[in-house]
C-alpha cells in the first residue's frame, strides 16, 4: 500500500478479492468470523469500504442465527448499523439464549432468556397448571427478571425487574461487565465506580501497588447481600404494572408499543429518575443509577468521621479520601493487631469491605455472565448457595442416535389434557432429557431430568430424574389404556421416581417409556399405571402468548437464595 492508501502491486490478493461480485462476497463473508471481517476492513480503504458495507454484515447477523431474518431487518431501524447489530447478536443474546436455573426455590426458578424487541429478556415461569386444553393453549403465567437493552450503538443497557416494599414494580438500572461467549454462570453483583483522578496514598495503602480490586465474590455473604440491597432499593425506578407491558413482539402491529417501551428504557439508563423529562440527545449532567460510596458506608453500619473534612466544595472521592486519612493509624493498627493475635476470621471483614469500596467513587448494580467449571450430578450443575447467580442448563437439540434430547412438557394422567370436574387443571412439568452413560460403562441412559415442578409442594427438588431408561433396552409392555388414536413407535424399560427422600436419594419403581408416531413421550409406572405425558415445547412462543404477572423484591427475583419446597409465587400474590 503506498502512502495515498492505494493498492500497490504487493496486494494483488486484495485487488482480486475486490473483483469478485458483491453477491459471490457476501457468500464469503458467511464462512468468515466478525473479527477477521474487520481485521480485513483495516488492510486498505478500498476493503473497508466493501466490508464495512450493510450486506455484508447483515450476512454476518445471519450467521449468529438467533433470529430470524424479518425479524432482524424489523430492527434495524433503532439501531445505527447492522455491525453494530451484529455485536448486540453476537455478544449478547447468542450466549445468553436459554434455560438458567437455580436450585432454590425448588419450585420456581427457571429462568428463560428469550429475544425481546432488540431487547434479551429473562422470563421466570411460574410454577402452575394448565386446564383442558393443554400445553400448547394454555397461557403459561411468567414473570419479568431482566431485560438487557441494545443501544443505538449495539452496546447493551441491563435493567433488573423487582418491587418495592409497597408492591410497586419497579426497574433497578445497571452495567453489563462482561459476558463471555460459553458462558455458564450468570451473576448479579454490585461493581464500584470511579473517576479519573484517584488518591493514590489512599490507593496504594489499601490496593497495594498492584492496584488491583478486590472481587465483589471475595466479599463475606452478608456485605454482598446488603450491598446489593442498598444499590437497588437506591437505583429503583417505579414503572406501571408490567403486566400490562409487551416485553417480546407477538405480531408486527407491537412494534409502536415495544418501540416506545425501549425509548423509556434508553432514557432510565442515562437519566435515572429524572428521564420523564428528557430526550435521548439531552447530555447528562449527573452521573445515574450509582449509590455514593459514603452513603453505601453509612448503611452498611459504618460512621463516616466528617470532622476533619472541609464543607460544601469537596468532590465525592476527595470526601471519602480524607475519611481513610483521617483514621488510616486506626484502621491499619487494628490490621496489624489482627495478624499478631489469633482473632477470628471475620474481624477483618470491614477491612476487605474498605478495600472492595476504596476503588470508586460510587457503586452500581452488574450483570456478569462467566464461564466457570461446574461439575454436575445427572445433567443438574451442582450450585454454590450463597451466590446471586443462575447457572445454565446444556440443553442439547436432538441429533442422530440422540432424537429424544431437548426441552419436553407435560403433566400426569392419559389422554393428554383431560381434566374432571372435581380436578379442572393439572401440574405442568418442565424436563430436560439427556444422555449419559451407566457408571458401568455397559449401557446408554435416556434421564429425564425435573426443572420445573407446577404443585405447591415438592418431595423431590429441581434436578431430580422423574425417570432413568435404559434407551437400548426395548420393553415388550403392552400400553394400559385405550391408545385415543395414538400409533406407538417404541418402547423402552426403565425406572421412574417414587417413594424415597429429596435429592440425591430418590425412590425409582419399574416402567416403561412410550413413544408415538406423533411424537408424543408416555412413562408408566408399571405397578401404578400412572401416566406422564410429554411433547416437546417451544418454551419463546408460549411464554410470547403467556400472562406477564409481578415480580419478587430485586435480589430475590434474580436468585431466591431461601430454601423452600413451596411454590413463592402463591396465588394471592398473582395478578394478572
Amino acid at each position: 500500500m503506498n502512502q495515498n492508501g492505494d493498492l500497490g502491486s504487493e496486494s494483488f490478493g486484495a485487488c482480486l478479492l475486490l473483483s469478485l461480485p458483491e453477491d459471490v462476497i457476501a457468500v464469503i463473508a458467511r464462512f468468515v468470523s466478525p473479527r477477521d471481517i474487520c481485521n480485513l476492513s483495516l488492510c486498505c480503504k478500498s476493503l473497508c469500504e466493501v466490508f464495512d458495507s450493510e450486506r455484508i454484515w447483515l450476512v454476518q447477523c445471519e450467521v449468529v442465527k438467533v433470529l430470524s431474518l424479518s425479524e432482524m431487518i424489523q430492527w434495524r431501524i433503532g439501531i445505527s448499523s447492522y455491525k453494530a447489530f451484529c455485536r448486540f447478536l453476537g455478544e449478547v443474546m447468542k450466549p445468553l439464549v436459554g434455560v438458567w436455573v437455580h436450585q432454590n426455590p425448588e419450585l420456581g426458578n427457571v429462568v428463560y432468556v428469550m429475544p425481546g424487541f432488540l431487547s434479551v429478556v429473562g422470563c421466570r415461569i411460574i410454577p402452575q397448571e394448565v386446564g383442558p386444553l393443554g400445553i400448547e393453549e394454555a397461557r403459561v403465567m411468567w414473570s419479568p427478571v431482566f431485560e438487557i437493552i441494545c443501544g443505538f450503538d449495539g452496546s447493551a443497557k441491563f435493567f433488573l425487574h423487582g418491587r418495592d416494599g409497597k408492591l410497586h414494580c419497579c426497574l433497578h438500572p445497571g452495567f453489563v461487565m462482561g459476558i463471555e461467549k460459553s458462558c455458564n454462570v450468570l451473576l448479579l453483583e454490585v461493581e464500584t465506580r470511579r473517576e479519573k483522578e484517584l488518591c493514590s496514598e489512599i490507593e496504594t495503602v489499601l490496593l497495594g501497588e498492584t492496584g488491583v480490586q478486590l472481587p465483589f465474590r471475595k466479599l463475606p455473604f452478608s456485605y454482598r447481600r446488603n450491598l446489593l440491597h442498598i444499590v437497588t432499593s437506591t437505583v429503583g425506578i417505579p414503572v406501571p404494572d408490567l403486566s400490562s407491558e409487551r416485553l417480546f413482539p407477538t405480531s408486527k402491529d407491537d412494534e409502536a408499543v415495544l418501540s416506545e417501551h425501549r425509548t423509556m428504557l434508553l432514557k432510565m439508563h442515562k437519566f435515572g429518575g429524572d428521564w420523564n423529562h428528557m430526550n435521548l440527545e439531552d447530555e447528562c449532567i449527573n452521573i445515574p443509577n450509582q449509590v455514593d460510596i459514603n452513603e453505601s458506608w453509612k448503611h452498611l453500619g459504618f460512621e463516616v468521621d466528617n470532622r476533619n473534612m472541609d464543607a460544601g466544595n469537596q468532590t465525592q472521592r476527595k470526601t471519602f479520601s480524607r475519611y481513610f486519612r483521617s483514621g488510616i493509624k486506626h484502621i491499619l493498627g487494628r490490621s496489624s493487631s489482627l495478624k499478631n493475635t489469633s482473632s477470628s476470621r471475620s474481624d477483618t471483614r470491614p477491612w476487605n469491605l474498605q478495600k472492595f469500596l476504596n476503588f470508586g467513587d460510587s457503586i452500581g448494580l452488574s450483570l456478569k455472565a462467566s464461564n466457570i467449571k461446574l461439575s454436575s450430578y445427572q445433567g443438574w450443575p451442582n450450585m454454590d448457595e450463597t451466590r446471586y447467580a443462575l447457572y445454565k442448563l446444556p440443553i442439547k437439540n436432538p441429533i442422530a442416535n440422540e432424537e429424544y434430547a431437548g426441552l419436553w412438557g407435560g403433566t400426569f394422567g392419559w389422554p393428554p389434557g383431560k381434566c374432571t370436574e372435581d380436578k379442572p387443571g393439572k401440574a405442568l412439568f418442565l424436563l430436560m432429557l439427556s444422555y449419559e452413560e451407566s457408571q458401568d460403562g455397559t449401557e446408554r441412559l435416556l434421564i429425564g431430568t425435573k426443572i420445573l415442578e407446577g404443585t405447591h409442594y415438592a418431595m423431590h427438588p429441581n434436578g431430580s430424574a422423574m425417570f432413568v431408561i435404559k434407551i437400548d433396552s426395548p420393553s415388550f409392555e403392552l400400553f394400559p389404556f385405550d391408545t385415543n388414536g395414538e400409533d406407538f413407535e417404541h418402547s423402552y424399560a426403565g425406572e421412574g421416581t417414587a417413594k424415597g427422600y429429596g435429592f440425591r436419594y430418590p425412590g425409582y419403581k419399574p416402567g416403561t417409556l412410550f413413544v408415538t408416531s406423533k411424537g408424543l413421550l408416555m412413562f408408566v409406572w408399571k405397578a401404578t399405571k400412572v401416566v406422564l405425558t410429554l411433547q416437546r415445547l417451544d418454551l419463546g412462543e408460549l411464554l410470547r402468548k403467556g400472562v406477564c404477572v409481578s415480580p419478587l423484591p430485586p435480589c430475590l427475583n434474580f436468585a431466591y437464595l431461601t430454601k423452600s419446597h413451596t411454590n413463592v409465587f402463591a396465588p394471592e400474590r398473582r395478578r394478572s
